[in-house]
């Protein structure tokens, strides 16, 4: 779909994302994207601004595209990798892309 095309290439180039999530706006870096040991496209992210229901922000969160809305590319970019991230993801059977 064109949300995973958007999320690749947000990583790829190191756009932050915005969206809606559990009606909570997100802005985050996006990091690794892939399949989740269930079967869901999820992606890993640092969640830099926005709000959300566990009101831990900033911090490290797991989204599961299918319960992203509105999701958008912003210009603005981000320096690279955050404390935490490490490549390839255990929590994810398969990566369509990560933050190299």
């Amino acid at each position: 779909t064109n949300m995973k095309k958007e999320i690749i290439e947000a990583i790829e180039n190191r756009n932050l994302l915005q969206f809606y999530y559990d009606d909570n706006l997100r802005i985050v870096e996006p990091h690794t994207f892939g399949v989740s040991k269930k079967g869901n496209d999820v992606l890993s992210a640092y969640q830099t601004s926005g709000t959300s229901n566990k009101g831990d922000v900033p911090d490290w969160k797991l989204f599961t595209l299918s319960k992203i809305q509105s999701l958008k590319t912003l210009e603005k970019g981000f320096e690279g990798e955050r404390e935490g991230y490490t490549t390839g993801d255990s929590r994810m059977i398969e990566i369509y892309t990560e933050l190299k």
